[in-house]
């Protein structure tokens, strides 16, 4: 087992729907997951949760050449299949794991928890058990705790994009979402039954800053996303005895949090080769999304061989700054 591992538990998924029901407080959650999940819904299967500790960063090697970066110009699909690597999906997390699941908001962890509502009790099977271990927090002593969720069922998808046909003209993301009528999210919602699986990787970015980015907070960003990405290669390891792993991201910490998107891909670029995982897919949600990420790219090229700690000050160096939330 290793030392980086704080805590991990399987549930039936069955006991902690019939245990820990989700708390939903707003209307529009309320009528999806009644929508998602009728009475008489069965819940099968199980579902591991594990807790992680935040990792050193190997500064003085070169990061893996060997790792596969793939850029997208969409949003997560959970369908893409793997191979021999198992699948992780990225839960842009607040420091309190799925905190804002059932109030109004339709950011992208609530989104993901809402078309994953099994994972709503899991947060309230781990606030209501602190003697598992498990504490429902991504981030704790200043440093990252990431959170896997290893067996989620996927229950349903649902479309946030503008449609004015389908009563959606300011969509359905982030705070669109609490002032949408419930039929126009009913309308946009795509019932998946039986459900599909996914395994979800919960990582809290930088909550913001002001100015240039320092060296600190950037050692503390890639340690964060090297800390989840490392993780979910040492979680695929004890689930199949194979470290093969591949994560699906995007412009984690770029909208509510501010975070600059060309800096933040260079950084999950930069963890995603220190960790040595497989593949790290990039949503990028549309062409114009890709653009940062081949930015990145470009910037990373020139460092190539370059030791992880020369890595950071090159990119130092760069003077990025931070910019402003979207209120999302």
């Amino acid at each position: 087992m290793t030392l980086a591992l704080l805590g991990r538990s399987a549930f039936a998924i069955d006991e902690l729907f019939a245990a820990h029901r989700p708390r939903w407080k707003h209307r529009n959650k309320k009528a999806l997951f009644e929508y998602l999940c009728p009475p008489g819904t069965q819940h099968h299967d199980e579902l591991t949760v594990s807790r992680w500790g935040p990792r050193i960063l190997p500064l003085a090697t070169r990061p893996s050449t060997r790792t596969v970066i793939e850029l997208r110009p969409d949003v997560f699909a959970y369908d893409s299949p793997a191979g021999d690597a198992l699948e992780w999906h990225l839960n842009f997390a607040h420091s309190s794991l799925f905190i804002a699941y059932a109030g109004p908001l339709f950011a992208q962890d609530e989104m993901q928890v809402a078309e994953h509502p099994v994972l709503a009790c899991v947060r309230e099977r781990l606030v209501a058990q602190p003697e598992l271990g498990l504490a429902p927090l991504t981030r704790e002593n200043e440093s990252p705790t990431p959170v896997l969720v290893r067996g989620a069922q996927r229950r349903g998808a649902v479309a946030t994009d503008v449609n004015l046909d389908e009563d959606r003209p300011h969509g359905l993301y982030g705070n669109a979402f609490g002032r949408a009528p419930v039929a126009a999210v009913l309308r946009a919602t795509r019932r998946i039954d039986p459900p599909t699986t996914s395994n979800i990787l919960a990582i809290e970015a930088p909550p913001g800053g002001v100015g240039p980015y320092t060296l600190a907070q950037l050692f503390d960003i890639t340690t964060t996303a090297y800390s989840g990405f490392a993780a979910a290669r040492d979680e695929s390891s004890m689930a199949t005895g194979s470290a093969a792993a591949m994560v699906h991201t995007g412009h984690w910490g770029t909208g509510a949090y501010g975070g600059d998107r060309v800096l933040m891909a260079m950084l999950q670029f930069v963890a995603a080769r220190a960790a040595d995982l497989d593949r790290l897919v990039f949503h990028a949600f549309d062409l114009a999304g890709t653009r940062p990420c081949q930015e990145a790219l470009a910037r990373l090229e020139p460092l190539a061989g370059a030791s992880l700690e020369d890595t950071l000050l090159a990119i130092e160096a760069m003077a990025f700054r931070w910019g402003v939330s979207d209120g999302n």
